[in-house]
C-alpha cells in the first residue's frame, strides 16, 4: 500500500467517524428527548472542561519565584470578568490568550517585582 492511499484512508476514516458522531444523536433521539443523564451531562460537561484546562494550565507556574503567578492571575481574573460581562466565549478565548501572551512576550508586569 503507497502512503497516497493510506493517507487517503485515514482521512476517509476520521471523516467517517467525525460524521457519525454528528449524525447518531439525530438518529437515535429523532422522535424523543434524550435521557435525563444525556441532557445532565450536556449541561455540565463544557464547564468540567474548561476547570480541567485551568488546572492544566496553571500546573507548571512558579508560584514562589517572580513573577509569582501574576500573569496568570491578572489573565484569569481579565477573562473571568470580561466572559461576565458580555458573555462571549470566543471572546474571552481570544482576548485572554492575547493578553497572557503579551504579559509573558513582553514582560508587562515585571515592574512588579523589581
Amino acid at each position: 500500500m503507497s502512503e497516497t492511499s493510506y493517507m487517503l484512508m485515514v482521512i476517509a476514516t476520521v471523516a467517517l467517524a467525525t460524521f457519525a458522531t454528528r449524525a447518531l444523536p439525530f438518529v437515535f433521539f429523532n422522535s424523543r428527548e434524550p435521557p435525563e443523564l444525556l441532557s445532565t451531562i450536556e449541561k455540565n460537561l463544557p464547564p468540567m472542561i474548561l476547570l480541567l484546562l485551568l488546572i492544566y494550565c496553571l500546573k507548571d507556574v512558579q508560584w514562589f519565584q517572580p513573577p509569582y503567578g501574576a500573569p496568570e492571575i491578572f489573565t484569569i481574573v481579565s477573562v473571568t470578568a470580561l466572559h461576565v460581562w458580555k458573555r462571549n466565549a470566543m471572546l474571552s478565548i481570544f482576548a485572554g490568550t492575547g493578553l497572557y501572551m503579551l504579559l509573558i512576550q513582553f514582560d508587562v508586569l515585571s515592574f512588579l517585582f523589581g
